[in-house]
């Protein structure tokens, strides 16, 4: 047994986050979107190199049904979130919506303030959904990268959940970046120390 890694997959409404959880874990992709009411967890094994990976996706917006960064002002207590043990985030926006990435990095601004102390810093992975869309993107990639790594201090990746474009890519990074989460890096450089390939499937 390798071990066990919590995630949780956060962002605005209709980013994507189911989408890209549904094509990781039963390769399907739903044509209707559908809000999440309510938070799902998933709970699937994931062979990486030949050993075994208990997985626990959380899946839901904990700021409720608004899309914007202030809803974010009107989050109940974190504890009431179940997030303070959550081994890694995957904060989810809409390359072709500006609002849904400033919803991730008012995000990422709550989840840093709200780690209790002397809890080990969880790595944050910033990925930019619907990359079949990119003529609408509403920047550059390089330049919304380059802010995300060297300012935000944090990882970066595009996908595509519609064609299942790095969604697999997006997981296995974040068991990569578990292997090594006791080695005394910053949890950027071990993100992106995991770029290296691998091989990840499920169970």
């Amino acid at each position: 047994m390798g071990g066990s890694l919590r995630v949780a997959v956060l962002g605005a409404p209709g980013v994507g986050k189911t989408a890209i959880i549904r094509q990781f874990l039963f390769g399907d992709y739903p044509e209707r979107h559908r809000p999440t009411d309510s938070p799902r967890l998933y709970r699937p094994a994931v062979l990486l190199d030949g050993a075994v990976y208990d997985l626990s996706i959380r899946d839901g917006d904990v700021a409720g049904p608004g899309s914007s960064p202030r809803s974010l002002e009107v989050w109940p207590d974190p504890k009431d979130w179940s997030l303070q043990d959550t081994d890694a985030f995957v904060l989810v926006y809409d390359i072709c919506s500006p609002d849904s990435f400033d919803y991730v990095k008012a995000l990422r601004q709550r989840i840093a303030e709200n780690r209790p102390a002397g809890a080990p810093e969880a790595p944050i992975l910033v990925v930019g959904n619907k990359r079949d869309r990119q003529r609408l993107r509403f920047g550059p990639r390089r330049a919304l990268a380059t802010l995300v790594r060297r300012g935000w201090r944090c990882g970066y990746l595009e996908c595509s959940a519609k064609y299942n474009w790095h969604v697999l890519r997006l997981f296995r990074e974040l068991l990569r970046c578990a292997l090594v989460r006791t080695r005394p890096a910053h949890p950027t450089l071990r993100l992106q120390g995991a770029l290296h390939p691998a091989r990840c499937s499920l169970m």
